[in-house]
């Protein structure tokens, strides 16, 4: 009995199995993507948006391989501050041993919070162990009085009173209490992202750790930043 065309039957089911799993998963996401963002006050739109990478190109998370847009996306007043909250994409491109083409799908969540006053440029994400390699070699990082927060967090600033200003010790406590997530600062807005999808609730964490963040600026960085508007 030939069995090629039962395994090749039985292939494409599996194949077309998936692709409906996926669509289903996807399906169920943006539902209770909506549905969150109706519970935040926010408007949802589930189409893919290509221009985020252009809006903040200082967000070097955004600005990662091809075809990039966000989607799922999630926009309004949260706490009186405009904020996005979305699932973004983009491509990668490599060759196999073979001498082939493959192409890689990326995805991850991120929120973006607007602040009323001017910012510097500051990032800030958990320290990973090629971190430690470069520090080993004196390629350091930002350091503060908290040895746990050095440990645990990456911080670089091409002002680094900035930093520091920033990063007081009631924010490092905050900080090293609240949920991790990579943080990136440009003029107007603070970026909060992490490797992979979030779960709704996650979003909301997200938009509270940079909630507090900014409502933890010191009155002097707000005077001085307020000051230098033109």
């Amino acid at each position: 009995m030939n069995m090629l065309p039962i395994i090749i039957v039985c292939g494409i089911l599996l194949v077309a199995g998936i692709v409906i799993y996926s669509r289903m998963q996807a399906q169920a996401r943006r539902q209770a993507l909506a549905e969150w963002a109706a519970q935040q006050g926010l408007a949802f739109a589930p189409d893919n948006v290509g221009d985020l990478d252009g809006r903040f190109p200082s967000f070097a998370c955004l600005q990662e391989g091809r075809n990039r847009y966000a989607y799922n996306l999630a926009s309004g007043l949260w706490h009186e501050r405009h904020v996005l909250a979305f699932d973004y994409h983009y491509e990668t491109h490599s060759t196999n041993s073979k001498g082939e083409s493959e192409t890689t799908h990326w995805h991850f969540s991120a929120v973006i919070v607007h602040s009323e006053v001017p910012l510097k440029p500051l990032l800030i994400r958990p320290e990973g162990f090629f971190d430690k390699v470069k520090s080993f070699f004196g390629f350091e990082d930002i350091n503060f009085e908290s040895a746990e927060f050095s440990r645990k967090f990456f911080v670089q600033a091409p002002d680094r009173k900035w930093a520091y200003d920033v990063l007081h010790q009631r924010a490092l406590e905050f900080l090293l209490v609240s949920p991790v997530f990579s943080l990136a600062f440009d003029a107007r807005a603070v970026i909060a992202w992490r490797g992979a999808t979030c779960q709704p609730a996650e979003f909301t964490q997200a938009l509270t750790v940079v909630r507090g963040l900014l409502d933890q600026l010191p009155a002097y960085v707000l005077k001085e930043q307020k000051g230098g508007v033109s």
